[in-house]
């Protein structure tokens, strides 16, 4: 696990427990001629290899719109919202397929999942998305996730999907994100334009240098190398680090994770947990209160443990899944605050019982904890 800038360095990597890999249309694609199969069939395989070494890998992939492109001969990418969904429908399909197949190849199985801005901008849909990521990554799926572009609006859609990459990130709570791109990482200028530019193989986020550099899309992506930067951006929010890398290199991922010195290493300036925490910390809109029995409070301070129903006396306020509630004491001395996993009417009916009995008071359980420790920072 990366625990902060002081400590993130290409030898680090070789101690993450989980990445997310984003893989964009310019490589997915062979200049128009649709997917190129071999090259994903690569990618799966060096994917499958982290799995094996008890990673958790989560996909994000392009690649939709320019398959339904090619399937439908339709050599430019079009401007209108309306055909641009309708060549993601078509070529979702195909996408999917290629995936799937190859992944099962290697004995993994697949989940694809869509998203919109909308799924993430709403706390109840981001943390029901959350909750299905993180199952599956504990059953060995490996998520096959993409922009949902067939229903997206231009109001809501990500734009590209480095950002969602990042935001999966957040979701599943990686240590890692590795863009895979046609560049050999991040140059102090656009290598395209420049011939004297220069690759930074590794730079701390907020480094003036990273600034400088600029580039576009091609007619097959919407993206280009400042939207790696703004994702390696919101990704350190999370506390994780950055790796951008050129797609082609041989055995590129596990290069990575062994620490070689591919592409540009983007750092975080601190860990994934005190990442979260700092934020937490700022939430000025506490949406309700838990009192907390003796119990409670002593294994919160001294352990570090979850919050769990058994050790809550009492609920105060109208909070929903998802807010952000103040853990008290007896005397009313707050101790700690968090993200709770169930609204207040809900808790109300659990407090003061064990895990194990929520889903017969509930008739579903979704955390057995009311707050998870990496969701809740002492006061």
């Amino acid at each position: 696990m990366l625990t902060g800038n002081s400590r993130v360095s290409r030898e680090s990597l070789r101690r993450i427990r989980s990445v997310v890999v984003k893989i964009g249309s310019a490589v997915l694609t062979k200049e128009g001629q649709g997917l190129d199969k071999p090259a994903i069939g690569g990618w799966v395989a060096q994917m499958a290899n982290l799995r094996k070494r008890g990673l958790e890998v989560a996909l994000v992939t392009s690649g939709a719109i320019a398959e339904g492109m090619q399937r439908l001969n339709r050599p430019t990418r079009p401007h209108a919202l309306h055909e641009l969904q309708a060549m993601a429908a078509v070529g979702q399909m195909g996408l999917i397929q290629v995936y799937e197949s190859a992944f099962r190849g290697h004995g993994l199985h697949t989940a694809q999942v869509l998203l919109t801005h909308e799924d993430l901008s709403d706390r109840q849909r981001y943390l029901n998305a959350r909750s299905t990521l993180r199952a599956l990554l504990q059953l060995g799926v490996v998520p096959v996730v993409n922009e949902n572009d067939a229903s997206a609006t231009d109001k809501i859609r990500f734009g590209d999907n480095d950002n969602l990459a990042a935001l999966v990130v957040n979701l599943v709570e990686a240590d890692l994100l590795v863009i895979l791109t046609d560049q050999a990482g991040y140059f102090d200028k656009d290598p395209r334009l420049h011939d004297d530019a220069i690759l930074i193989p590794e730079a701390d986020l907020g480094d003036a240098r990273l600034s400088a550099a600029a580039g576009g899309s091609g007619v097959f992506g919407r993206g280009g190398i400042r939207t790696k930067l703004v994702a390696a951006e919101k990704a350190a929010g999370s506390g994780a680090a950055t790796v951008i890398a050129p797609a082609h290199d041989d055995n590129v991922l596990q290069r990575i994770i062994d620490g070689e010195n591919v592409g540009t290493l983007l750092k975080p300036a601190q860990g994934r947990i005190a990442a979260r925490k700092q934020w937490l910390v700022g939430q000025l809109q506490i949406c309700g209160t838990l009192i907390l029995d003796d119990g409670a409070v002593r294994v919160i301070r001294e352990a570090g443990k979850s919050l769990l129903p058994v050790g809550v006396k009492a609920v105060g306020g109208n909070f929903v899944r998802g807010e952000i509630v103040a853990c008290v004491d007896d005397e009313g001395r707050e101790v700690a605050r968090g993200l709770v996993n169930y609204g207040a009417r809900e808790s109300a009916r659990i407090v003061g019982r064990p895990s194990g009995q929520i889903e017969s008071i509930l008739g579903y359980v979704d955390e057995p904890e009311l707050i998870h420790r990496d969701n809740m920072v002492l006061m």
